[in-house]
């Protein structure tokens, strides 16, 4: 059954692929009008995290907000379908504005470590292939459980010549190796860890456990930090890729320190586009002892 379901997905993706870049994304838009409106899953969870983060949204806000974040994602799907299938030097003409380049110059003349930390909101793939574009990091990733789109995805995500790996025990230490070489790792920050991996920190007002991997390979003070973003454009034309310098905190002795300031940065963005983030991501599975579960 998984690899039926995958050779449907991987097929989905590249009919997406085969359209212009304009019709796809209304296309996905429109799967995420089909979301929003009838009963599902992914609706479900949205509803259940806005309530939870925005509870000072009113009813009809939180409800506005709900269907925005839904016609994003479809959107966001359409144009990781493109991005995946298309050559990159294609997908890359889609980045109108980059806001802070220069700061990944500096980082990258220094010939340190550098963590280019990033989250699921905007487009993430879009933002591999720029990031790709000017070195060759190793992108860390959590496989899906499909093994053909798997497959195409270390397949696709590595043609500029950069690696990938995995959220495995052997993909940590490859990453944490890069670092320690001077070489550039790229990492999602905001998937939910493993209780052990992670500490609970506030996001959106509620505690939210959130991994510790990042800071972790900060504190020896031998790899610098970046926060990158590809935000879609209020026009739907393309993207603008935002850079950000880490806050100082972030390469704290203190973990909970780190983890939260790196945490509260990704709430900034998420909050200045708030329909963009993946909010149908169950980001808060896990609870504080005693507390009850949201899903």
């Amino acid at each position: 059954m998984e690899r039926l379901k995958g050779a449907f997905i991987v097929g989905f993706l590249k009919l997406f692929s085969l359209l212009p870049f304009p019709l796809a994304q209304r296309l996905g838009a429109g799967v995420g009008w089909l979301m929003w409106a009838l009963p599902n899953r992914s609706r479900e969870v949205v509803r259940i995290n806005l309530e939870h983060c925005m509870p000072e949204l009113s009813e009809t806000d939180r409800s506005d907000l709900i269907r925005r974040t839904l016609l994003d994602t479809g959107r966001s799907f359409a144009e990781s379908a493109c991005a995946w299938m298309w050559p990159p030097h294609k997908t890359l003409k889609l980045i109108k504005e980059v806001e802070g380049e220069h700061l990944l110059e500096e980082a990258l003349a220094a010939e340190t470590g550098l963590v280019c930390i990033t989250s699921h909101l905007g487009n993430w793939e879009v933002l591999n292939h720029y990031y790709c574009s000017k070195c060759s990091p190793v992108i860390f990733y959590r496989p899906p459980k499909q093994k053909a789109v798997d497959d195409l995805l270390k397949r696709q995500r590595t043609q500029l010549g950069n690696k990938v790996a995995a959220s495995t025990r052997e993909g940590i230490i490859s990453v944490m190796k890069e670092v320690r070489s001077g070489g550039a790792v790229g990492i999602p920050a905001d998937p939910e860890p493993a209780l052990k991996s992670g500490v609970f920190v506030p996001f959106f007002g509620v505690q939210a456990l959130t991994s510790k991997f990042v800071p972790g390979m900060l504190k020896s003070g031998k790899a610098r930090a970046l926060f990158l973003h590809c935000i879609r454009l209020p026009d739907n034309s393309g993207f603008k890729v935002i850079l950000e310098a880490a806050p100082e905190a972030l390469y704290s002795s203190d973990e909970h320190e780190a983890v939260a300031v790196m945490s509260a940065v990704i709430e900034r963005y998420v909050r200045t586009w708030p329909s963009q983030y993946m909010w149908s991501m169950k980001r808060f599975k896990k609870r504080p002892l005693g507390e009850k579960k949201w899903y």
